[in-house]
């Protein structure tokens, strides 16, 4: 069986497309959050499956706030999306994470439902900071948020912002880590970040994934494209004889797979041979 959940925009998403369209509307902030809060609960009133509300906050108190304002509203569970790009040179890496568990905790204290961590992947020793995530009250991570890179425009001399799809060659990233995390932490991991085709959503499960997450193919084909990755991935476990979903969930897991090191850097020299096989032969023509 496979389940599909509606993750509702956050607010810094809502902010940001009235600051496109209408910027005076950017005055009255709390006009965004409480449309935000409506559609969390239009959602729910609406859909026969599970909402979770995305939010990103700039301080404590609007985290904490906003989150019990959203599961209140009816918000199945909520992914708090702590998208930051840490340019201070005196913020260390101790003390960028203390600030992430101590809004975890926060967040916690405040509601009930499942909350969901949605990480960048630029941390030292990754595995150890989810962990200490769990402790701090998270039920899942999302791997990983991507970060939107700016562009240089060389004719106007201008930094501008630039938006470019995943494809499914960005799916080797958190495929990675999701198979060397899962396993060992009592809480669940979503795959986030080139999953496009019906193949990658077997992947992200065998690397064990219990949630699946697609933004960009969607953008791409439109929400229909739901079902050809759903009958995809169904006719796959059909194929090779699988009863369920549960069945190949972290089977290629790094605790499950004869050769663990293939997720590690032993494999580095592997690659490495394998290209000079591919590619020195064609340089030598």
């Amino acid at each position: 069986e496979m389940s599909f959940v509606l993750e509702a925009s956050g607010l810094t998403s809502l902010v940001h497309a009235e600051s496109v369209n209408h910027p005076p509307l950017l005055t009255e902030p709390l006009d965004v959050v409480k449309r935000f809060i409506d559609l969390v609960a239009a959602a729910k009133q609406t859909l026969r499956i599970p909402v979770i509300a995305s939010l990103n906050g700039t301080t404590p108190s609007t985290w904490t706030r906003h989150s019990a304002q959203l599961a209140g509203a009816g918000a199945d569970a909520l992914e708090l999306n702590v998208y930051r790009v840490v340019a201070d040179p005196s913020a260390t890496a101790e003390n960028v994470e203390a600030l992430i568990l101590t809004l975890v905790e926060s967040v916690r204290a405040q509601v009930m439902v499942p909350l969901a961590v949605k990480l960048g992947p630029y941390f030292t020793a990754l595995p150890a900071f989810v962990h200490r995530l769990v402790d701090a009250g998270a039920d899942g991570v999302v791997l990983f948020n991507r970060f939107y890179q700016p562009d240089i425009d060389l004719e106007a001399l201008e930094v501008r912002a630039s938006l470019d799809l995943s494809t499914s060659a960005d799916l080797r990233l958190p495929l990675r880590w999701t198979a060397l995390l899962s396993g060992t932490m009592r809480a669940d991991i979503a795959m986030s970040g080139g999953v496009h085709e019906p193949a990658d959503v077997v992947k992200a499960l065998l690397a064990g994934a219990k949630v699946v997450m697609t933004t960009s193919s969607l953008l791409r084909h439109g929400p229909t494209h739901l079902t050809r990755l759903r009958d995809g991935m169904a006719e796959w476990l059909n194929a090779n004889d699988y009863e369920s979903v549960g069945q190949i969930c972290g089977s290629m897991a790094v605790g499950n797979i004869p050769d663990p090191d293939a997720y590690e850097r032993a494999n580095y020299l592997r690659v490495i041979q394998e290209a000079n096989r591919v590619f020195g032969a064609k340089s030598d023509r």
